[in-house]
């Protein structure tokens, strides 16, 4: 299955199937998941990256304990729209899981994502620089799905 455009997610999924939404960067892979009607992104967990075998294989045990069958990435497109070193990686991290699972997935811009996330946790929870760094990346995972869910919503009604 290629990756797909988010706006064709819903018909490759059967009805209350959740989603994943994943915030990937160097060290970590953050992980959220949708409710079964896909109105609501939850923070999951936080993946620690060492080999891409084993991190999918934890990715996919968290998507099958949830019953999530489409994944939604987060692509960190530059402000002027282009594309640079993470969009790759990002891309790359996509075909990769393909190659060992056919599964859904789509992309979903995340510009600015993980400083929107560290303004919340700062501004509204006070929280400190240790516990942000726990939480930013499930926390940047469940926006990006968000934004996501939301732009299925729109395109639905």
């Amino acid at each position: 299955m290629p990756v797909l455009d988010l706006l064709d997610l819903p018909a490759a999924l059967p009805p209350y199937a959740p989603i994943v939404g994943l915030d990937p960067g160097e060290k970590t892979l953050g992980v959220a998941v949708s409710d079964v009607t896909r109105t609501v992104a939850s923070p999951l967990e936080t993946i620690r990256r060492t080999k891409f075998t084993d991190d999918a294989k934890q990715l996919f045990k968290l998507m099958e304990s949830r019953g999530a069958l489409g994944i939604v990435i987060g692509l960190p497109v530059n402000m002027d729209g282009t594309e640079g070193v993470r969009c790759q990686s990002n891309r790359a991290l996509a075909r990769n899981l393909l190659r060992l699972k056919d599964i859904p997935i789509a992309f979903w811009d995340e510009r600015l994502s993980t400083a929107a996330v560290t303004r919340v946790l700062i501004e509204e929870h006070d929280v400190n620089r240790k516990r942000r760094a726990e939480v930013v990346d499930k926390m940047a995972a469940s926006w990006i799905l968000q934004g996501a869910l939301e732009r299925l919503r729109n395109a639905a009604g």
